[in-house]
């Protein structure tokens, strides 16, 4: 990863950046946190250029590059571009220029640029470090680096080591340029699942390093041009399979159709492959000759990469939301990304523990990924801006579990989140009445308790405001279905903290038998151990579920009633 492919990657991110809003900052915090974030890029830039050591992942480096550039723009828009310190793009001219490959950001793109091309391949985008291998007389003269695309960093020394590259070639590749990856073998690399595992990186460090090292040996090399070769595409495979380059022929596929592509593209995102990719290459079989290349201009050519397994994200605010039981969950606000088919604005970091020990404050940038399910994580902390500014969290209410059947100021969240629980298909299973519904309910009515909408009649529910007649009559019918509920399905709707297997065994049929059980009984149950049974204990004889349990008998639910 040289100065070239920094910058390639860079731009390749900038446009998603661009459209992230500035942060809401002082001049003064603006310099503060820049200054941080470009002190740390340097000190990455000096052990990556200097030390061929790469301390974080080329994903996390290029995207905070380019944030740092957008707070450039935001506060600094006169400013040049801040660039990689120590940035060395090679003194030994190449022969060939490297074009470098234009990046198609989907399917639609991808369709536009193949209109009117023929004579089309797709390569796997094998993810390494561009080289050059020059032979003259049959013999290699020189491997550089692809450096800026005009002049790289002369490796040859380290060629005698790398098993890969030969040493002496015949016939038409005696005096050839070749352009390749260098990459790391793999065995059985699938893409989908494994990732990149900064393998780039790993080819970088391990050829800039100064001493030699037997790890070159791991190195594969996949030549994808032969400028001025043979015209015919199908005859420069062939040639160079026969010379030992055996990987451009086995993975250069024809194809003539977006679709043909696309199923290519999947599936050997999702197969066993001997090396890191990053996505396919698309090219035209037919080149223009080697003498017109020139960095970023190669027109023949374009690359499609796989969707990003994981995101960088901007946390843009933290907001807590409380359960039924008092249980505290920290939600981050994100700058909107996209995600497989996940457009994703937030996400459940989970515990206020957790959270605190993420450190994790508005304007920081989280690294973000899917888990099982399509359901958005939060993988690491990749960045975290110099004021803390985080909110405090709820105040944890003392036997939570116990609290907030009736509505209150701090009780206010958990109070709505027992309502929309008694509502779920696990408890009464009150079809289409949900969170948004029951705060309407309380604005009209003010309900009281968790069983306060049983008290509402059909001549209530038809004049809600912003809830129309008919949706009014669809609401109390619900209701008046869940009046004829059986007993079980109450104590569900209380919140009883009895494990499902439990219930589904439970012989008692009325809410005193529940009362009359001792901490033994309750443990004959399935699931239930010495610290549940206590809770269940005080859960029934609690004063409020009591005062509850008679609402109900007086309602005439099944169960309660004498």
């Amino acid at each position: 990863m040289e100065g070239l492919i920094r910058l390639i990657l860079i731009m390749s991110v900038l446009t998603g950046a661009a459209s992230a809003s500035c942060p809401v900052w002082s001049p003064l915090q603006a310099s503060q946190e820049m200054e941080k974030l470009q002190t740390q890029l340097n000190q990455w830039d000096e052990a990556y250029y200097r030390d061929g050591e790469s301390p974080i992942s080329d994903e996390i480096y290029d995207r905070l590059r380019s944030r740092l550039n957008t707070w450039q723009r935001c506060y600094q828009p006169a400013a040049a571009p801040l660039q990689p310190t120590l940035s060395t793009n090679g003194k030994t001219p190449h022969p060939v220029a490297h074009t470098g490959v234009k990046k198609l950001a989907d399917s639609p793109a991808v369709a536009r640029w193949l209109d009117g091309k023929a004579d089309l391949w797709v390569q796997p985008k094998v993810d390494g470090v561009a080289i050059t291998l020059v032979y003259r007389h049959g013999r290699l003269v020189q491997l550089l680096s692809r450096g800026n695309g005009l002049k790289g960093e002369d490796w040859t020394e380290k060629a005698a080591m790398i098993e890969a590259i030969p040493k002496k070639l015949a016939g038409p590749l005696a005096d050839s340029i070749l352009q390749g990856e260098l990459f790391l073998k793999r065995d059985q690399h699938v893409q989908k699942i494994m990732g990149g595992m900064n393998a780039r990186g790993k080819v970088a460090g391990a050829m800039m390093r100064q001493a030699n090292s037997a790890f070159l040996n791991d190195f594969g090399v996949f030549i994808w041009a032969w400028p001025d070769g043979p015209a015919d595409f199908r005859q420069k495979l062939e040639v160079l399979d026969s010379a030992g380059f055996s990987l451009a022929k086995a993975w250069s596929k024809p194809v003539s159709t977006l679709n043909e592509i696309s199923s290519l593209r999947n599936l050997w995102f999702a197969s066993p492959l001997p090396f890191v990719t990053d996505g396919v290459v698309i090219r035209q079989g037919t080149e223009p000759a080697g003498k017109f290349w020139q960095p970023g201009q190669a027109s023949w050519l374009a690359a499609w990469k796989y969707p990003p397994a994981q995101q960088i994200a901007d946390v843009k605010g933290i907001r807590f939301t409380v359960g039924r039981t008092g249980k505290v969950a920290v939600v981050l606000e994100l700058e909107p990304l996209q995600l497989d088919d996940k457009h994703i604005k937030r996400v459940n970091v989970g515990s206020v523990k957790r959270w605190q020990e993420l450190d994790i404050a508005p304007g920081d940038q989280v690294m973000v990924s899917l888990a099982g399910q399509g359901i958005p994580r939060i993988d690491e902390v990749v960045w975290r801006v110099s004021l803390r500014d985080k909110p405090q969290p709820p105040l944890k209410l003392s036997n939570a579990s116990l609290s907030c059947f009736s509505v209150s100021a701090e009780c206010r969240e958990q109070f709505f989140a027992r309502l929309n629980w008694a509502s779920s298909l696990d408890a009464l299973d009150i079809k289409g009445v949900s969170k948004s519904t029951w705060q309407q309910l309380y604005q009209a009515f003010q309900l009281e308790h968790i069983f306060s909408w049983l008290r509402l009649g059909a001549e209530d529910l038809v004049r809600v405001k912003g809830v129309s007649p008919a949706r009014g009559m669809q609401i109390w019918h619900q209701f008046s279905m869940a009046r004829q509920l059986p007993f079980h399905r109450w104590l569900m709707a209380f919140g009883l903290p009895l494990p499902k297997p439990a219930i589904n065994v439970l012989s008692d049929t009325h809410w005193r038998q529940l009362v009359s059980r001792d901490e033994a009984s309750w443990q004959e149950l399935p699931g239930v151990g010495a610290e549940r049974a206590k809770k269940l204990v005080e859960f029934v004889n609690y004063p409020q579920i009591n005062a509850l349990a008679l609402f109900l008998e007086r309602q005439g639910i099944k169960g309660f009633v004498d």
